[in-house]
């Protein structure tokens, strides 16, 4: 009988091991099926007083300054954020000493698609003198075009004022440019037009 009790007591443990098994491995399941859900949307860097250059072979191609820049790389499309702002100069090589430039009081950057967003005040200089100010603008590196819909204040080197309320596209060196639903004051005496081939 006594023998009988200590196979009980082993069937028993053994059950008991099992069953204790089987909750910590059920429990460990279900942790790593919560930790697929977990937000791997927070910045992997931040960087203070942020200074960028781009070269291109050996050409500074664009300068970009921010108070404050968040980079987001744990995630499939990662991208660059500046909340508090962001100047970019931009250089051509055929005015290399007199670069345009873009403010904005918020900038997204998603490097691999190359494009870039600016949002909030808007103002965009060009190496020619030319002035834009708007509330956003996008720009597409890739494809080498700028655009908007939303309402562009253009302020040319004679100081002339064009409103085009239904935004631009542009090439972004801004040798040509195509505004939307136009007025304003020009004074056609200081302006070039471009003549219509016949």
């Amino acid at each position: 009988m006594i023998l009988n009790i200590n196979r009980s007591y082993k069937y028993i443990a053994y059950l008991f091991s099992c069953a204790i098994f089987f909750i910590f491995t059920s429990c460990e399941e279900d942790l790593t099926k919560q930790n697929k859900n977990d937000n791997k949307n927070f910045p992997s860097q931040i960087i203070n007083n942020a200074k960028i250059v781009q070269r291109d072979s050996g050409f500074v191609s664009l300068r970009a300054t921010a108070p404050i820049i968040e980079q987001y790389q744990l995630i499939d499309s990662p991208y660059t954020i500046a909340r508090r702002g962001m100047k970019i100069e931009f250089f051509d090589k055929k005015n290399p000493k007199k670069p345009g430039n873009i403010t904005a009081k918020y900038a997204k950057i998603y490097e691999y698609k190359q494009f870039y967003e600016a949002r909030g005040n808007v103002k965009i200089l060009t190496s020619d003198g030319q002035r834009f100010a708007t509330q956003s603008v996008f720009w597409d590196q890739k494809n080498k075009r700028i655009f908007t819909r939303d309402t562009v204040y253009a302020t040319m080197e004679d100081g002339s004022t064009l409103v085009h309320a239904n935004g631009m596209t542009a090439k972004d060196d801004f040798s040509e440019y195509t505004f939307y639903n136009n007025s304003g004051d020009l004074d056609i005496s200081k302006t070039k037009i471009a003549e219509s081939k016949k």
